[in-house]
């Protein structure tokens, strides 16, 4: 009997310290898939505002952002910078903002590939917790 109730008590501790060092891990499985979507956004499972982050760290994402910006308005004529600008005050994000544009494919790959070199220099910037931009 004592037998039997050691290895209950051992089988359910096991179980607790699972589920408890597993809650923190994030499930690899795709969300749906939109086939219309060009561009790509970092995605987290915690908003920037979650992370508690140093000073030192939000100045450095503000000016990857800030950068990222230069780089994308740069890229755009003056009337796709209005719209931009028009719909990111609507409340768009980035990635819908964009989307919005009539921008030719050599402005789309340039774009793309500015979103992908930023969101990899957070990911090494900061290799654990990375927040979205």
């Amino acid at each position: 009997m004592i037998i039997k109730f050691s290895k209950f008590l051992c089988l359910l501790t096991y179980i607790v310290l699972l589920f408890c060092f597993t809650s923190g891990i994030a499930i690899a499985s795709p969300d749906t898939i939109n086939s219309k979507s060009h561009f790509i956004v970092a995605q987290s499972t915690q908003s920037s505002s979650d992370v508690e982050l140093s000073p030192l760290q939000r100045q450095r994402i503000q000016g990857l952002r800030q950068r990222r910006n230069r780089e994308i308005r740069a890229i755009l004529n003056s009337a796709q910078r209005e719209k931009l600008a028009k719909e990111l005050h609507q409340g768009a994000k980035l990635n819908q903002a964009l989307e919005k544009l009539n921008l030719q494919p050599e402005q789309r790959e340039l774009i793309q590939a500015i979103l992908k070199f930023t969101n990899l220099k957070l990911k090494f910037m900061f290799p654990k917790k990375t927040p979205a931009i």
